[in-house]
C-alpha cells in the first residue's frame, strides 16, 4: 500500500521533556566552570545532536570559540571538547531521570497510531548510557516507542546525518523511505529527516526550538503564544520541514493528508507547509 507506514520519533523536547531542558542547564554549567558564559541561546542552537558533538559544535561558535581563546591563549582542541564532555556525561545523568514526564498528548497520539497499524520508531541524541535512565522511566509513564537508537549504534554519528533513520527502517520493516515520517523538535531533527528523505515534521509547542517550560508557555497571553509558535514554526520552515505541527493531537490528521499527497505522487520534498488540522 503507498501509505505511511511508521512514525520516527525524537525524545526530548518531542515525547518528553517538555521544552528539552534536561541537557540545557548542564551545558551552561559546564562552561561556566571553565570560566566560559554561555547563553541559553547558544546552549540551546545545536541541540539534538550527539552531545559530544554539541560541545564541539558551542565550541565552534565564534563568540565562543574567541572566549576561549582569550581565556586559554589558544584555540580549543579536541581534548578540551573530551575534557568538557567528561563533567558533562556524569551531571545529566544525576538529573536526567527527573526530565523523562511524556509530553502532553503524546501517549493518545501514539495509541491512535498504533490502532492504525502504524511502526513508531525514534532517534535521539542521547547515549545508550542515557537511554538506560531515559527509557524505562518515560515506559513507567506510559510512553514506550516500538524501537530506539542512539549514536552509539551507528559509530558515533548522530544528526544530521541519516543512519538512525536507516536503521530504524530496518528493525521495523518499513519498506520505504517516503513510507515514514520523522517527528523532532530541533533544526537537526529536521536535518535528519531530509538526509534520509522521509517527510520531516517539525513539533512546535513544547520543543527545543522554542525553549519555554510547560508553565512558562501556559503563563503567556494568546497573543504571546501566537508569537512564540509563529517564531518557532518559521524557524522550522527554514530550515527545511515539510510540515509543521503545533502539538501532537495534529499528527493523526496529517498522516491522513501526506496518504492523500502520496496517493497523488507527491513524495517528501522539504516544502516547508504548516498543517492545520
Amino acid at each position: 500500500m503507498n501509505k505511511i507506514e511508521g512514525v520516527i520519533f525524537d525524545w526530548a523536547g518531542t515525547t518528553v521533556d517538555f521544552g528539552c531542558f534536561a541537557p540545557i542547564h548542564v551545558f551552561v554549567d559546564i562552561f561556566k566552570d571553565a570560566g566560559i558564559y554561555v547563553t541559553m541561546e547558544e546552549a540551546r542552537a545545536p541541540m539534538g545532536m550527539l552531545k559530544i558533538d554539541h560541545i564541539r559544535a558551542m565550541l565552534s561558535m565564534s563568540r565562543i570559540s574567541k572566549l576561549w581563546e582569550a581565556k586559554y591563549g589558544r584555540p580549543f582542541n579536541e581534548q578540551d571538547v573530551e575534557n568538557l564532555y567528561q563533567k558533562f556525561e556524569p551531571a545529566l545523568l544525576a538529573s536526567l531521570a527527573d526530565y523523562t514526564d511524556p509530553i502532553p498528548e503524546i501517549i493518545e497520539t501514539v495509541q491512535e497510531l498504533r490502532n492504525q497499524g502504524l511502526k513508531i520508531g525514534s532517534t535521539t541524541g542521547y547515549t545508550d548510557k542515557m537511554m538506560d535512565i531515559v527509557v524505562p522511566n518515560a515506559k513507567k509513564k506510559g510512553y514506550s516507542p516500538d524501537f530506539y537508537l542512539t549514536p552509539d549504534a551507528t559509530n558515533s554519528v548522530g544528526r544530521p546525518y541519516p543512519y538512525m533513520i536507516y536503521r530504524n527502517m530496518e528493525q521495523l520493516k518499513l519498506s520505504a523511505s517516503w513510507k515514514v515520517i520523522k517527528v523532532g523538535d530541533t533544526i537537526s531533527d529536521i536535518q535528519e529527516g531530509n538526509h534520509a528523505g522521509v517527510w520531516s515534521v517539525g513539533v512546535i509547542i513544547g520543543s527545543s526550538e522554542m525553549g519555554l517550560r510547560l508553565d512558562e508557555f501556559n503563563a503567556l497571553s494568546l497573543s504571546d503564544k501566537e508569537k512564540a509558535i509563529s517564531k518557532t514554526e518559521q524557524s522550522f520552515m527554514k530550515n527545511g520541514a515539510d510540515f509543521t505541527i503545533r502539538s501532537m493531537s495534529e499528527l493523526p490528521s496529517l498522516i491522513n493528508e501526506i496518504n492523500e499527497r502520496i496517493a497523488e505522487g507527491e513524495r517528501p520534498n522539504a516544502r516547508a507547509l504548516s498543517f492545520r488540522a
